[in-house]
């Protein structure tokens, strides 16, 4: 593989083509895909555009969340990585990269569904960094269904409090202590202007965290506050084998772009480096998508 940074050809950047069928129990481990999914552990150099910055990530532990934690620490911030209980093993690996960048972090397992846990992670950064000045809400619940009649109500709830609650609870919590400054960055997806038949909670989620990340952009921004968000298409994580795609839609996952093949999450990290760090000044209320070339709005 070449590095990211390196000029090269982007349909041969990464992986090309689909993958071979692995299903895993969720929430799924990266440790456990094949191929290993690439974060940027060996690739992703910083340059200093987030020193001294405080963060908190959610879904740290692999894909998207994982990429953007070694990538922020690498730039020189702070990171408390949030997780569920069952990925330790991956966010462990997660703050091993983080201290070796030389920074501090500070792992936080727990149920973003629980209103309490979720909000309790303000306060958990304010204390262990001494401030908050960067929240990165990535964590995301994915769960294929192919006929609504088989949707059940548990399920909608689960993916509606994970996605869309939990982070209006994190956001209401961290205003108070945001600095002008401060940046929010979250989690969309082609799915909230693409939505596939089989994943309508999900897709009905994101669609919900473009508007309310444009509301309270417009809302936040007088107090130098800036809310961004970023727009994956298919990105090779954890989320798509633990019942995120049908197995059989696998060989495929990711061939329809116009790129070819799959995004991998250090292609993300980039774009959640931008638009926390200062060089965004004037960025706000912007869905910036990084999905391998598929038309959005």
């Amino acid at each position: 593989m070449t590095d990211q940074f390196t000029f090269s050809n982007p349909v041969t950047l990464y992986h090309q083509g689909g993958f071979e069928p692995q299903p895993q129990d969720g929430p799924g481990l990266a440790s456990q895909q094949s191929p290993k999914p690439d974060h940027g552990e060996s690739t992703y150099r910083g340059t200093g555009r987030l020193t001294g910055r405080k963060a908190l990530v959610t879904g740290a532990d692999s894909g998207i969340g994982r990429a953007a934690a070694i990538a922020f620490a690498r730039e020189g911030a702070d990171v408390v990585l949030t997780y569920l209980p069952a990925e330790e093993s991956d966010a462990r690996e997660v703050a091993a990269l983080v201290e070796e960048a030389g920074r501090k972090a500070v792992l936080a397992p727990g149920d973003l569904t629980d209103e309490q846990f979720a909000r309790s992670l303000v306060a958990t950064t304010v204390r262990e960094l001494g401030g908050i000045d960067l929240v990165a809400n990535v964590a995301g619940k994915q769960q294929h269904v192919e006929d609504i009649a088989d949707l059940t109500s548990a399920q909608f709830d689960e993916t509606m409090r994970t996605n869309v609650h939990s982070l209006f609870w994190i956001v209401q919590e961290a205003v108070p202590h945001l600095p002008p400054g401060s940046t929010i960055v979250n989690t969309a997806s082609i799915q909230g202007y693409q939505p596939s038949p089989n994943l309508v909670d999900y897709a009905t989620t994101k669609a919900a965290i473009i508007t309310i990340s444009q509301a309270l952009a417009q809302q936040l921004a007088p107090k130098g506050i800036r809310v961004n968000v970023v727009a994956p298409g298919p990105v090779w994580t954890p989320l798509q084998v633990a019942g995120g795609q049908p197995d059989d839609a696998m060989p495929e996952f990711g061939t329809s772009t116009p790129l070819g093949r799959a995004g991998q999450p250090a292609e993300l990290a980039p774009a959640y480096v931008f638009l926390a760090s200062p060089e965004s000044s004037y960025v706000v209320g912007e869905v910036l998508n990084v999905n391998g070339g598929m038309p959005t709005p």
